[in-house]
């Protein structure tokens, strides 16, 4: 007697099988939308295949610990430091290897990485929610876009987002910032507690009497002017704390008693669970304990089965997707294969399905479409292109704050979300970085070569490393952004990768009301530096390609990476692309998941908001698929 194949959650298949078997869903991109919807659907027998444009790495634990050597052994510790460099899948890295072809006035400055997992393979891991007020930006400030769903409608899906991801905060913290919750949610993990450093930050900023809580800083002018507590709350996060006693699962209503057990990610065995956080400071590009999430735990924890029904085909890029006029749907997707990425040879070959699924983020998402040249209700494919203008400012502390300890951020200001000041400047957020500098291109290596020019060695150059990392401060402002149509993906034959594949042609600009806030932002920090008695390092220099000039001063910008908007969702055809439920007005079998969806971003990270979508959509995709058997 043969013994019986172990159980998978998942089979990798060649472009053959996948050819041969009938799916109920194609999914293209295996990132946390692609994921939440293989998973939703394999639960209800769905058969599903995914389409991903990486190698498929990384599902297990070795694969998971070659990328933390690649990354040990990189020169240049950028975002997709530890995944080598695909040239048949290329992923931005802030404007390295020449993916993104920037015609704007501003580049975009961001990035994503198109392997298993997704960009959640190297994001901070806050999991904010979007606030009530963000979803109404037109009709409450005459800026941007509404959606054509309310905070409300989102909310459950909210919930069983945070239970996906594992998410730590204090939802008493975020009530107290403008975000609703059902009668006693928690979230599944405590908060992190704050750094060292955000306590030091935190007890600058107390009045004389720390009884009276913070100090207040002005925003707005004239009716909408208001004072604004400057106090600082920890960031929900997508990472493993401890485990939430409290935490139940409220579905339709109904409270379920449920203990909340962070779940593994590259291996369903307790010994390789993902850790608790340890603090490493390195959460971008990735945790080298696996305790921050990334969609390869979702994927890991679909129902194993003798028999997956869920399919992988990796190293498979959607070039293409063909539609029939008459039936108005979808009937294929064409892709590109390749055997081995230092090679440009491929096969074109295509695969069918009942509903699809492009789940690649919103740019990829709208050059595949794009490059189809299909029929159109409107213009508006790859318009309405968002991201997070990020302004930062940094400064020494007095003495030794813990700088490099804790993760990358654990609070942040947060009063400034919300106001009747956004009909005049862009909300934001502001975060307390415990990595230093280096995002603002001034690392330890800076410090070293620094040190070094001035003839200090030995003793005394560990003394001056000691002396002055562990003394930076950085606070980043992340913007909002309202959707404009001007900011937008095209394409263009004559710029193409390696494959042949369009590449992603960029038109970037921010208005004069995300300007006026990266000012003001700029003021504050001046202020908050001062009360810190922190020296104010700030230099924005005019040969960096993102400078720009607002009323006279000078000022440079980083891209959040949280790349949303071009298909936006509407009410109706005319003025989207989908509708509610993430579904094509001009297509009816088709769905495109993501931020690329979203209509406005406020200044909430972009990735809970994605899962809570993917979950709405999949119950869609679910109903329909059950009407049609």
């Amino acid at each position: 007697m043969g013994q019986n194949k172990p159980n998978k959650p998942i089979l990798i298949v060649n472009p053959e099988t996948a050819s041969k078997t009938e799916y109920d869903v194609v999914v293209v991109g295996a990132g946390i939308a692609g994921a939440i919807v293989a998973k939703k659907l394999s639960e209800q027998n769905k058969r599903v295949l995914i389409l991903e444009a990486g190698t498929g790495e990384g599902l297990t634990l070795k694969g998971f610990q070659s990328y933390i050597e690649t990354f040990y052994s990189a020169v240049d510790k950028n975002s997709n430091s530890p995944y080598p460099y695909n040239p048949n899948a290329p992923s931005p890295t802030d404007g390295l290897h020449g993916y993104f072809e920037e015609k704007g006035t501003l580049p975009i400055s961001g990035s994503y990485t198109r392997i298993m997992g997704g960009t959640t393979m190297h994001w901070e891991g806050k999991t904010i929610r979007m606030l009530p007020e963000d979803f109404n930006l037109h009709s409450n400030y005459q800026q941007g876009l509404d959606w054509p769903i309310s905070y409300e409608k989102l909310q459950p899906y909210y919930r069983d987002a945070e239970y996906e991801i594992g998410v730590a905060g204090d939802v008493e913290e975020q009530k107290e910032l403008g975000a609703t919750f059902i009668e006693g949610y928690v979230f599944p993990m405590k908060k992190l507690p704050p750094s060292y450093l955000d306590k030091q930050v935190d007890n600058g900023l107390k009045k004389d009497d720390p009884l009276c809580g913070n100090i207040t800083y002005c925003i707005g002018e004239g009716d909408n002017k208001e004072e604004k507590e400057l106090k600082l709350s920890t960031f929900p996060q997508g990472r493993n704390s401890e485990p939430n006693p409290d935490y139940k699962i409220f579905t339709e209503g109904r409270g379920v008693n449920v203990d909340f057990i962070p779940k593994g990610i590259a291996s369903v065995h307790p010994i390789e669970h993902g850790e608790r956080c340890q603090g490493n400071a390195n959460c971008v590009p990735i945790c080298p304990v696996q305790a921050k999430y990334d969609a390869r735990r979702t994927l890991n924890w679909i129902k194993p089965r003798q028999e997956p029904i869920v399919h992988l085909l990796p190293q498979a890029v959607a070039s293409q997707v063909e539609t029939d006029p008459e039936n108005n749907c979808v009937v294929t997707i064409h892709y590109k294969h390749y055997r081995d990425k230092s090679s440009s040879q491929h096969t074109v070959r295509n695969v069918k399905g009942r509903l699809f699924v492009l789940a690649a983020g919103a740019i990829e998402n709208a050059r595949i479409m794009l490059a189809s040249n299909l029929r159109s209700s409107n213009d508006l494919m790859g318009r309405y292109l968002m991201d997070h203008p990020y302004l930062l400012a940094w400064a020494s502390m007095p003495k030794n704050a813990g700088v490099m300890r804790g993760p990358l951020v654990t609070s942040g200001i947060n009063t400034f979300r919300y106001g009747n000041f956004r009909s005049q400047q862009a909300a934001f957020s502001m975060d307390v970085h415990n990595d230093g500098w280096g995002w603002a291109g001034t690392s330890p290596d800076k410090v070293l070569i620094d040190a070094v020019d001035q003839g200090k060695y030995g003793r005394k150059l560990r003394h001056e490393l000691i002396s002055q990392i562990p003394r930076q401060l950085l606070l980043a402002f992340m913007c909002e952004l309202p959707a404009d149509q001007k900011n937008r993906v095209t394409i263009n034959q004559d710029y193409k990768d390696r494959l042949g594949n369009c590449r992603p042609v960029i038109h970037f600009d921010i208005p004069d009301y995300c300007k006026k806030t990266m000012a003001f932002a700029r003021k504050l920090s001046r202020f908050i530096f001062d009360r810190l008695k922190a020296i104010d390092e700030t230099c924005y220099s005019s040969d960096d390609p993102s400078y720009f000039m607002y009323e006279g001063k000078g000022y440079w910008l980083r891209g959040g990476n949280h790349f949303s908007g071009t298909h936006i969702m509407g009410k109706y055809s005319t003025d989207s692309v989908v509708d509610e439920n993430q579904r094509s007005w001009d297509h009816h079998n088709l769905f495109l998941l993501g931020s690329g969806s979203m209509p406005s971003i406020g200044s909430s990270n972009t990735t809970l908001s994605i899962a809570a979508l993917a979950l709405l959509a999949s119950e869609k995709m679910i109903k329909e698929l059950n009407e049609r058997h």
